[in-house]
């Protein structure tokens, strides 16, 4: 077996260090790349430049697997929004930019430099809050929205990619309710079973190592069940 090469961006957040550590003790992967603000080089989700210029960097690796790790939920000032009249168009882009277009633009640099007839896989977090069917609740607008989008953004992305590699694999995963700062001001909810980063981590790539070309442009939660759309 050749090297392989993973990718993590935003491996300094919660699940992306997790996925990171879980990737560096598995004996089939050569290298892990950890990307994000203060690496070398450094990268940031809402800056195509860091993220073209990463890539460059990663291109002779050829890497078969990228993980994007990244994701807005809340701020120091905003979260999500309750109700209608909560809505700020300015939240609403930070959400779209972090969430969907961030993710998107990751796709357009990073799946020309992945390996071209071998099986490849590009992951992004996505959330099952981003189902339209299974939407019971309402509320959390912008969040909702920008993994919708994102959603429809893998479905794109795992069709035009599936004409360049038959072998390729793109797909969002759901990790479920994971013990980071990102889920931290919800811990109240007692109707989520909460996870630690580290299994939250294995229990994804548990599922990644699954997954045929017929199942790219879906969602998958951290159980391996399938999210509709």
């Amino acid at each position: 077996m050749g090297e392989r090469t993973a990718v993590i961006i935003g491996a300094r957040g919660g699940i992306g260090a997790a996925f990171a550590d879980a990737l560096d003790a598995d004996v089939r992967y050569t290298r892990v790349i950890r990307l994000h603000r203060e690496s070398d080089p450094p990268v940031d989700i809402l800056n195509e430049a860091s993220l073209a210029s990463a890539a460059i960097s990663c291109a002779d690796m050829q890497p078969d697997l990228v993980i994007v790790a990244t994701g807005l939920l809340h701020s120091n000032s905003k979260g999500p929004e309750k109700s209608l009249r909560e809505l700020d168009p300015d939240w609403m882009m930070q959400n779209y930019r972090v969430n969907a277009v961030g993710p998107a633009i990751v796709a357009k640099h990073f799946l020309p430099i992945m390996a071209k007839n071998a099986p490849i896989c590009f992951a992004a977090l996505s959330a099952r809050v981003g189902s339209t069917s299974d939407n019971r609740l309402g509320g959390w607008h912008s969040y909702r929205a920008s993994k919708a989008a994102l959603n429809m953004l893998i479905r794109n992305l795992a069709i035009e990619w599936q004409r360049k590699n038959a072998q390729s694999v793109i797909v969002g995963l759901h990790p479920g309710t994971v013990e980071t700062p990102l889920s931290a001001p919800f811990k109240g909810n007692p109707a989520h079973e909460r996870f630690t980063p580290a299994r939250a981590a294995t229990d994804m790539l548990s599922v990644l190592q699954g997954l045929k070309p017929e199942q790219s442009g879906q969602i998958f939660a951290y159980d391996g069940t399938l999210i509709s759309p």
